[in-house]
């Protein structure tokens, strides 16, 4: 087979396959470019050495059987039967589900999650949304520190359990998406510097140098990254790419490298004939992310939506810290903001930044269902102290409302693995670094931070301990016990009404209109007939909803249809979904 490698300041680079080397020669076409021809199936295992360098693992490795800092193995794609007759599935009319594979189930696999599946087919989401699966030292760790970007983390069970994952997705009719991580690869395990100018120091992140996407030697960088994002598309036939922080990809060329990519996914879809979505995460609040390339944007398909986390967040628990602040002033002007116009910070001024935020979406040209909207995200709830969920500080009945808020949004709703049985487990920070300096650096950073805020360093979990890993495993026994099943089976009928009420996915997001009560705790929207009402307070409260006769749809507690004088009786804590036409 061929073997081909981009190593633009190496004098001399060579293969070794299968205890075997030998030279590979320029390739006269491109430059930087080494290849050469060895006798190798799929699993045989391969590096290359540069002048007189240690053997590496390939930059393109499609499987890494020993790990980020072992050789590479050869994978045959062609090999794996796919069963599933699949035509793809968009992102209108979606829910999300985020999953972490190894905390989703205690074995920590892909193919123990793939045999949990059947549960979200029932609970009715359309994708599940995967978090990083790339190459990372250690057995445990939050996905965000891969290396070898075109390969599968193999304790979760490397390339063929992710085929067979996808494959039985696809069967029960839900769609993939795929967390993947460009502006920053782990510093364990990561070979890239040798070969060639992956990184510049003329933009930094928080995570060091940044990607070169417009140094010198960027043309090469992008085509990797491009490539690699294709590669998850095609060969694993995954359905959407969730693209991780891309306000930190520093890139100043006049041909940005996200609508690059996004022009390449399009080109792949079309070729493919099935629907694939890029979602970027961003915290600019910039609508330009999801405009059309041909209206001078940068045509993702669509972003999440932090600012709607964070008007319902506050208005649940009255957290005001940091960045809820602006939105704790006056939480349920914040959350009617977002369920109208997407962004809360939209060109006002953030005291969190000490700066002005963000620019306004022309909510007659953006769609709704480009913005995702979710009361817990991985993020939200690992990044706490301790990674409680809303299920620690909040009863059933306020859990309740956030879900209901959260699904008959105008937003793609987006769940986080657990939320819908109000999973009693924390989801917290865990690491299993295999260098003790770079354990020990996370450990302390990770108390610094929160003492901080006024948090004892006993207190804040040890990432390195695996009894933190271990705590953030679902309890698979609560969804069939109480208030957990109560909870699911309220998350399943208010899914089920996304699907069967039109007015639910309708993508005009100036068509909904929201009234609330800050005193009495009580908001409510209209999308089309559908009515929306909420009390948060723990008194009944009387939202008037006007004359016209309404249809109770769901509701979480018993409750009677509105007097007539349009008067609906809600009791605290409590929710209610009805079509009033």
């Amino acid at each position: 087979m061929q073997f081909e490698v981009w190593a633009p300041q190496a004098d001399r680079v060579t293969l070794q396959c299968e205890g075997a080397t030998r030279a590979l020669a320029r390739d006269p076409d491109r430059a930087g470019w080494w290849t050469g021809e060895a006798e190798a199936g799929d699993g045989a295992r391969y590096g290359f050495a540069l002048d007189d360098g240690p053997v590496l693992p390939d930059p393109r490795s499609r499987r890494q059987p020993d790990g980020p800092d072992g050789l590479s193995a050869v994978v045959d794609h062609g090999r794996y039967a796919w069963q599933a007759r699949w035509r793809g599935r968009g992102l209108p009319g979606a829910v999300l589900y985020e999953l972490h594979v190894g905390t989703y189930t205690p074995e920590g696999t892909l193919d123990a999650a793939a045999g949990r599946l059947e549960h979200l087919a029932e609970l009715g989401v359309t994708h599940v949304e995967l978090m990083p699966l790339c190459p990372f030292p250690g057995r445990h760790g939050w996905g965000y520190e891969g290396v070898s970007l075109w390969a599968v983390h193999e304790p979760y069970g490397g390339p063929e359990a992710l085929k067979r994952f996808v494959d039985r997705a696809h069967e029960l009719g839900l769609g993939v998406v795929l967390d993947v991580v460009h502006n920053h690869l782990g510093p364990s395990g990561n070979y890239l510097p040798r070969f060639g100018p992956y990184f510049t120091d003329a933009h930094h992140t928080p995570w060091g140098s940044a990607v070169n996407l417009d140094a010198p030697g960027s043309d090469e960088v992008r085509a990797f990254l491009i490539g690699s994002a294709l590669a998850w598309l095609r060969d694993y036939r995954i359905d959407g790419l969730r693209l991780d922080a891309v306000h930190a990809l520093r890139d100043t060329r006049a041909y940005p490298f996200l609508e690059e990519l996004s022009a390449a996914v399009d080109a792949l879809a079309a070729e493919l004939d099935r629907p694939l979505t890029l979602i970027a995460e961003s915290d600019l609040n910039d609508p330009r992310y999801i405009t059309p390339r041909a209206e001078h944007g940068l045509g993702l398909h669509a972003q999440w939506n932090d600012d709607f986390h964070h008007a319902l967040h506050t208005a649940l628990t009255g957290e005001a810290q940091g960045y809820y602040a602006d939105f704790a002033r006056d939480p349920f002007a914040a959350l009617a903001k977002t369920l109208t116009g997407g962004f809360f910070h939209d060109g006002t001024y953030s005291s969190f930044r000490g700066r002005h935020h963000g620019r306004p979406l022309d909510r007659s040209r953006v769609a709704a269902h480009r913005l995702l909207g979710y009361g817990q995200t991985h993020d939200q709830v690992g990044n706490r102290a301790q990674g409680d969920r809303l299920s620690a500080q909040l009863p059933p009945g306020l859990l309740a409302c956030a879900a209901a808020l959260t699904l008959t949004s105008p937003f793609t709703p987006m769940l986080f693995m657990g939320e819908e049985w109000a999973a009693g487990t924390p989801w917290q920070f865990f690491t299993d670094h295999t260098d003790p300096e770079l354990a020990e650096a996370v450990r302390r950073g990770r108390r610094r931070e929160f003492a901080a805020h006024g948090w004892a360093e006993e207190d804040v979990p040890d990432p390195q301990d695996p009894a933190t890993r271990d705590r953030s495993v679902l309890d698979w026994s609560e969804p069939q016990r109480e208030p957990h099943a109560r909870v699911l089976a309220w998350y399943r009928r208010l899914i089920a009404l996304r699907h069967e009420q039109p007015d639910l996915t309708d993508p005009d997001l100036a068509d909904t209109k929201v009234a609330y009560d800050e005193g009495s705790r009580w908001l409510a929207f209209r999308r089309g007939d559908v009515r929306v009402v909420v009390n948060l307070g723990k008194e009944p409260a009387f939202i008037p909803l006007g004359t016209r006769p309404a249809l109770l749809l769901a509701a979480w507690d018993p409750v009677d249809a509105p007097d007539p004088n349009g008067l609906l009786e809600l009791p605290g804590e409590s929710c209610v979904v009805l079509s009033q036409p």
